[in-house]
């Protein structure tokens, strides 16, 4: 890239599978940035705040941002303030302070080294029933593993958001959901869940692995099964029942017992819809007057 007159940017958008066992430095990048959300502590989505330092190579300094109000802040050839406040948010940015001298630098190590071990946990107890994509040499996979539902989808017709609302009656919060790739689930277990949890998830995704055969064998109807259903309010469960599986079958899945049970307060609803179609929950500006 450099020998043909290119710079080269290092996405540093997650580095849950190289702190303390890379340099990025080393990687021959001329940009960095290094958000602080999910490596450093800081929760992610919900809008924000994305926050973390930008590093450049010597070349690119001059071009830094600068801000009026402080000359501490930037060069003085700098492009001017990007944000209001010149070193990011005071109210994150000492989490992440906190959190790394809590860890050291051994606790860092170990952290990226139990979230690597924990997503290749999981592929390997995911993959005789689901593909899993983009594995390395000795089919491995870092931080995260990729489970492909596109050759179920075609075969079945149980769809990746089938999945996704399907683990809701069994206790999880969906992975992230198509993407990198349409159709998929990308699991990142990070160094937070125990051996107990993964095995738990893995469970659930192998029994629903199970339902999905019973859609594709015709068992269950492709338009009225747990799967398309999902998730099951205990409200569902109060009216008249005219589906050809049964109430135990839809919120007691299983490896779910009363005793620990999720119960989601809504059923599905239609995101596309709710996308192109935004209602505003706030009072009218009227209220506001006086």
């Amino acid at each position: 890239m450099h020998d043909a007159g290119g710079q080269v940017y290092v996405d540093g958008a997650n580095l849950n599978a190289l702190v303390g066992l890379a340099e990025p430095g080393r990687f021959g990048g001329d940009v960095s940035h290094l958000n602080l959300h999910k490596t450093f502590c800081i929760p992610h989505g919900g809008g924000g705040p994305g926050v973390g330092p930008i590093a450049v190579r010597e070349h690119l300094a001059p071009y830094l941002p600068n801000h009026p109000l402080q000359p501490a802040a930037g060069p003085a050839t700098g492009v001017g303030p990007v944000s209001a406040a010149p070193w990011g948010s005071a109210g994150i940015l000492p989490i992440s302070w906190a959190y790394i001298r809590l860890m050291g630098a051994e606790g860092l190590r170990r952290a990226t080294q139990v979230a690597v071990l924990g997503a290749n946990y999981v592929a390997k107890r995911l993959e005789p029933h689901y593909p899993v994509l983009y594995t390395g040499p000795g089919g491995l996979v870092a931080h995260e593993c990729i489970v492909d539902l596109r050759p179920l989808t075609k075969a079945t017709g149980v769809t990746v958001d089938d999945v996704a609302k399907r683990l809701i009656d069994y206790g999880f919060h969906a992975p992230t959901m198509s993407f990198p790739v349409a159709g998929t689930l990308m699991i990142e277990p990070t160094e937070s869940e125990d051996l107990a949890e993964l095995d738990r998830f893995c469970q659930a995704m192998i029994a629903i692995r199970a339902e999905i055969e019973k859609v594709g064998s015709g068992e269950w109807a492709k338009e009225d099964n747990p799967l398309r259903n999902a998730p099951h309010t205990a409200a569902s469960l109060t009216g008249e029942w005219d589906h050809p599986y049964s109430r135990e079958e839809a919120v007691f899945p299983a490896g779910v017992s009363a005793a620990d049970k999720y119960w989601p307060p809504v059923r599905r609803i239609d995101g596309a819809y709710g996308d192109r179609n935004l209602v505003c929950s706030c009072p009218p500006l009227e209220s506001y007057e006086g």
